[in-house]
């Protein structure tokens, strides 16, 4: 290479760093090398130098939202045991792991069931393959989520600390009932609720059926008023299972696997909720 392009060569690497394609700037010799030798023309060398900075980009920016999303490690769609939790169909998960038609719409999904069940596991699988499309996804427990709003609120800045969650297109609140039946830790996450009602999306874990939130919220209207809104555009899959850490337990100390005996998920289009529902109400809403 004569020092002409040697020039040229560092002035371009110059532009490319202004212009901040990083991915060119490193590529660029290779392929222009072979589209000398290929003939390429100019377009499909453009062409070929663009798509590689875009592809780039495009894993750069996963790389950082999976970072940020905290997902619990090793929680995959490959590894959740569908077999096990009959009432919740893959083809259907699998589907809504797209994002089109309820992220775009601020609705919401409710994973119902006891603990060891897999709700946790299914939650953040939905939201790494959600990630993995490029969605926004925070996944926090509920409870941890709750004391930092209650800082926020003390320093006077929870509906800034409740706006910085817009950035998230689904936030995933794991174990709700585990929050404090308390009326200020309940009121911060009314507020996150009603701040993100037909906004953003919420997927949210839960043991007890909706019955039976007084536990959480223990204000019967706040009640009535935080499940009216959660379910009002919402999917809601009951996992009403046997544990699954205790069916692994039972295997390792007995050397066989019994079959679990599994409920069967009740559905209807639309719900009512009154001050004594009983537990029979945790029922599958539709977008």
């Amino acid at each position: 290479m004569t020092k002409a392009h040697n020039v040229d060569a560092q002035r371009l690497s110059f532009i490319l760093n202004e212009l901040r394609l990083p991915a060119i700037k490193v590529i660029w010799p290779e392929f222009t090398e072979r589209a000398d030798k290929e003939g390429w023309p100019a377009t499909r060398l453009l062409a070929a130098l663009t798509e590689h900075e875009m592809a780039e980009r495009d894993r750069r920016r996963i790389e950082r939202h999976l970072s940020e999303a905290r997902l619990p490690p090793g929680k995959t769609l490959d590894s959740f045991a569908f077999d096990a939790v009959p009432m919740v169909s893959r083809a259907q998960v699998t589907a809504m792991t797209s994002g089109d038609g309820w992220l775009e719409k601020g609705a919401n999904l409710i994973l119902f069931g006891p603990p060891g069940g897999g709700k946790s596991h299914l939650a953040a699988a939905i939201g790494l393959q959600l990630v993995q499309n490029g969605w926004r996804v925070l996944f926090t427990r509920t409870s941890e989520l709750v004391q930092k709003l209650q800082v926020a609120r003390r320093e006077l800045a929870l509906e800034s600390a409740i706006a910085k969650l817009d950035k998230y297109h689904l936030l995933i609140l794991d174990d709700l009932a585990y929050v404090a039946k308390d009326q200020a830790e309940t009121s911060v996450l009314f507020e996150l609720i009603s701040a993100r009602y037909e906004r953003r999306s919420m997927l949210i874990t839960v043991n007890q059926p909706f019955g039976e939130w007084n536990r959480v919220f223990p204000d019967p209207a706040m009640t009535l008023a935080a499940v009216d809104r959660l379910v009002h555009h919402a999917i809601i899959f009951e996992m009403n299972v046997e544990s699954y850490r205790r069916r692994a337990a039972l295997q390792r100390q007995t050397g066989a696997g019994g079959t679990p005996k599994y409920a069967t998920i009740k559905s209807i289009e639309k719900m009512s909720i009154s001050d004594n529902q009983s537990e029979e109400s945790p029922l599958p809403a539709t977008i």
